[in-house]
């Protein structure tokens, strides 16, 4: 759950992991083991640098509940927002997502009529 508040915390401000990373002298990497929940006990002297950075508490960090988030409804796990957010770093277009999602539709209907004995379906 920290993980997931600390991410929201630094989308909401504006923050990428590399801002945070030079604001708070703490590592990239280190920060994003948090953010994954790699890293799930943080040393109090991390919270505290983190907390100062994004204007809150510790206490806001770490509680269990953040209302402002309940009802945030989470479509993509970390995974997904990972590997989307990973493409994007790399250059990937909206357009050539979509691309990618039609060859994709591509070879799923040439498996599908290849096991269908190369027939059409029929509506």
């Amino acid at each position: 759950m920290l993980g997931h508040k600390l991410k929201s915390y630094r989308k909401k401000q504006g923050l990428s992991l590399s801002d945070l990373s030079q604001l708070t002298s703490i590592s990239k990497s280190y920060l994003s083991y948090i953010e994954r929940n790699v890293k799930q006990n943080p040393s109090i002297d991390v919270l505290k640098k983190i907390a100062a950075v994004m204007d809150i508490t510790v206490e806001e960090l770490i509680e269990d509940t953040l209302p402002e988030f309940q009802n945030e409804e989470v479509l993509l796990d970390e995974e997904w927002v990972l590997l989307i957010e990973q493409a994007i770093q790399e250059g990937v277009s909206k357009e050539q997502f979509k691309h990618f999602q039609d060859y994709i539709k591509y070879v799923n209907w040439t498996k599908q009529n290849k096991n269908n004995g190369g027939k059409l379906h029929e509506r």
